[in-house]
Order: C-alpha cells, then structure tokens, then sequence
C-alpha cells in the first residue's frame, strides 16, 4: 500500500523574522517546498524569492530545503466581473493549481511544505487547494501550523487595537468594502486590495484609515488620519512600496468616527 503524502501548510508572517519556532522546527522535517512561481523568464518573482530567504534563515539539517517551484496558471483578472463570475474564475484558479500540484506530489511522495503568507486561516487558499488535489485521487493528509497574520502586523505598525471596547471588527476584500459599509459595519479590515483607482471609498471621507503595505518585508510602508486627507499619500506611498520591492500587497483599517 502506497504510504500518503503528507503535507504541511505552515504561516510564516512575512519573512524570516515571523517565522515561530513551531514552524521553524516543521520545516527540518520537511523533503521539499511547493511554491507557485509567478515570474517569467525564468526570474523568480519578489515573492519566491522571500521563501528562498525564509528556507535558507531556517536550514535542516542537511542545508536549506529543496524548493520545488510550479508555474502558477493564469487566472481571469477582468475588472468587470460579477460577484458570481470572479468567484467562478478563482474556482477555476483553484483547480488549476490543484492539477499541477497533484502531478508533483504523486511523483514525489513524501513530505512536502507550502509556505503562506500570514495565517493560513485568512485569505489564502492553500487549504482549498490541497482539498481539490485529494478529491484528484492523491492519498494525501496535511496539517497547518499557524503564522503572523497581516491584520496583526498592521495593528502593532500603528500601535493600535483592531477595534473599539466591547465591539466587533469585520474582515472583508477590498472589492467588498462598500458592501460590509452599506451593511452598517463601520470598523472593517479591508485586504486583498486593487490598485486605489479601482477601489471604492465613496462615503467615507470622514472615516480614520490605517493602512500598511509590505508589512515586515522590504518596501514597508504606513499612512493613518482622516482618510479623505492620506488618500493621496496612500496612492503615492503603494506606489513607493511597489518599486521597492516589486511586488505589493497592502489592507487598512478603516472606521467612521
């Protein structure tokens, strides 16, 4: 009987300073990394080459452990979509990359380590994916060890509590803000954000915005106030994290006063 693939689906933060000793001692047992490359020409993007720092800051016992990179597919990145359409078209992302990750592992066996940014818990689909690539017929079982979560950077950057005495915060996307307002929440974490022109902050001028990018990584940076005020440095300072470090990710804190 073929033994299962196990898998290990371990937070590091955003760096190697984020990785937790838990984590740290996951990887020494690990044969190999999977990690999506998003480059092209054969260029590791910014993001590879974070994991590549992590691997080598946190070595088994015989060096850094082997990344196994796989060209990420394509996903449908219209503007225009629908609620129902871009849900379709990460659907389809998922499985995409549930096929190209079962192909790996059921040539490889063993034990192999995907490396999230922030929590596995929030925002990630790695979970999802590893659920498809059973479904695909890899006998295959993971654990998930958890990490630092951006939300909770974002907090300490600003020294901030994520919400008011006694109340709720919600987490949401970007593309869903003027949802969560228009439901009358008004202390709402927004990540997975667009570029600021495609971002819909109508009504909330008046609102105080904390807002990070790159937190803990290269191109770090932090702009809070009344948010009809930092709209523009927030613009100017996305842009400033970008060409650092070229790549970006970003979320703020947003609530009405």
């Amino acid at each position: 009987m073929t033994e299962p693939v196990m898998v290990r689906i371990l937070g590091v933060g955003m760096g190697p300073q984020h990785v937790t000793p838990e984590v740290a001692a996951a990887l020494r047992g690990v044969d190999y990394v999977l990690a999506a490359d998003k480059g092209g020409d054969g260029d590791d993007d910014g993001l590879l080459r974070l994991r590549r720092e992590i691997l080598a800051a946190h070595p088994g016992p015989d060096g850094p452990v082997e990344i196994i990179t796989v060209p990420d597919p394509p996903r449908n990145r219209e503007t225009g979509l629908t609620a129902t359409g871009y849900e379709g078209a990460v659907a389809d992302w998922h499985q995409a990359r549930a096929q190209r990750y079962a192909q790996v592992l059921r040539e490889r066996g063993g034990t192999a380590a995907f490396l999230v940014w922030g929590d596995p818990s929030l925002y990630d689909s790695t979970i999802r994916v590893m659920e498809r690539v059973r479904d695909l017929g890899v006998a295959l079982d993971f654990e998930v060890l958890p990490g630092i979560s951006a939300p909770q950077l974002l907090a300490a950057r600003h020294r901030i509590v994520l919400h008011e005495v006694g109340r709720p915060v919600h987490i949401t996307t970007g593309r869903r803000l003027q949802e969560a307002v228009a439901a009358g929440l008004d202390n709402i974490v927004a990540m997975l954000n667009p570029p600021p022109e495609r971002l819909d902050l109508t009504g909330l001028d008046d609102w105080t915005l904390w807002w990070g990018a790159n937190l803990g990584a290269a191109g770090e940076r932090l702009v809070a106030g009344r948010l009809g005020e930092v709209r523009d440095a927030v613009v100017q300072a996305r842009a400033a994290a970008k060409a650092e470090a070229g790549w970006v990710m970003d979320l703020f804190l947003v609530r009405k006063n």
